[in-house]
């Protein structure tokens, strides 16, 4: 048996229903979208529910709305009817996953849920179901073919069915104007909150920490700079103190491979001009960012008005375990 050929086959069709699903986003979404959003801004909260299956989706919705902002309520649906509903209030707005939509437990549920006059997101695979046809919004996640060979084990369902509520998520994020900062918040905790969480004016080099030269500085003083604030770069600052360049051990190895009486020149002559800056007061997250997309191993940090105030080595952030 050909199992990598089993795997293509899951994973293709499971592909293939994401690009149905794709296709036929609509206004439904977007009303969806202005639904939750008076509930997120005021004093309600979203409630989910779903069983089975479809119940571990609405657990992953519940804690990315949770983490993003959004106080959401995983409300059991058994537990529901036996006191649980106490935690409803109006205001509030119902999320509610079943494929077939005509789950027994979710249909018991949603005339106690209507009791509190809250609005209704359905998300289903049966756009005629009972559940269909009481809620207020319908999000359609019907699919063709189960990648089960036997189209039984719920599959492709429970893939598009996942993928349409982060899509939910993520745009209710945008809508609302969620930030870094405000991720930073809810994530205290292991590296991501670390990098959320710390300025680069906490993690860079200053002082005498910094090698600081100026373009006429020689490169044997540069390297004796370098070597006193134990650092593989310097900081290049006009008289001015604004940012003329940088100068790395790499510049000084490319120089000296060409001519090897480069130690008693200018570094300007070597230098990295305009070299890649930060403002120090912004996340330590947005240094791992521009580092991997300059490919850098070392970035320039400069104040509101661009001068030169330190320097962020990536050493820096392994030390600090912010990354």
């Amino acid at each position: 048996m050909n199992y990598p050929e089993k795997a293509r086959r899951v994973i293709q069709l499971e592909i293939d229903e994401l690009q149905r699903l794709h296709a036929r986003i609509d206004d439904s979404f977007s009303r969806a979208i202005e639904l939750l959003l008076p509930c997120v801004h005021g004093p309600g909260k979203l409630i989910v529910c779903g069983v089975g299956k479809s119940g571990n989706i609405g657990r992953k919705l519940a804690a990315t709305l949770n983490s993003t902002g959004a106080t959401t309520v995983l409300l059991n649906v058994g537990d529901a009817l036996h006191g649980d509903l106490g935690v409803v209030d109006p205001g509030d707005l119902a999320i509610m996953l079943s494929y077939s939509g005509e789950t027994s437990e979710i249909l018991d549920l949603l005339p106690h849920l209507k009791r509190f006059g809250i609005p209704v997101i359905a998300i289903t695979g049966g756009v005629q179901s009972t559940l269909a046809r009481n809620a207020d919004v319908v999000l359609d996640v019907h699919v063709t073919q189960e990648a089960c060979p036997l189209n039984l084990a719920p599959t492709s369902s429970t893939t598009t069915m996942l993928v349409l509520c982060d899509a939910l998520a993520m745009a209710l994020l945008e809508a609302r104007g969620f930030q870094a900062e405000d991720f930073a918040k809810l994530h205290p905790g292991g590296s991501l909150g670390r990098a959320l969480l710390t300025r680069v004016s906490d993690v860079m080099r200053q002082g005498e920490q910094l090698a600081r030269i100026t373009p006429e500085t020689t490169v044997r003083e540069a390297l004796q700079a370098m070597t006193r604030a134990r650092s593989g770069a310097a900081v290049v600052a006009n008289a001015d103190g604004t940012l003329a360049g940088v100068f790395t051990h790499g510049d000084f190895v490319r120089a000296f491979q060409r001519d090897n009486a480069t130690a008693d020149k200018p570094v300007r002559d070597f230098m990295t001009p305009h070299p890649v800056s930060i403002q120090a007061d912004k996340l330590a997250a947005e240094v791992l960012a521009t580092l991997e997309k300059n490919r850098v191993d070392d970035i320039v940090v400069v104040d509101a008005a661009g001068r030169p105030v330190g320097m962020v080595d990536t050493q820096d952030l392994t030390r600090l375990r912010l990354v």
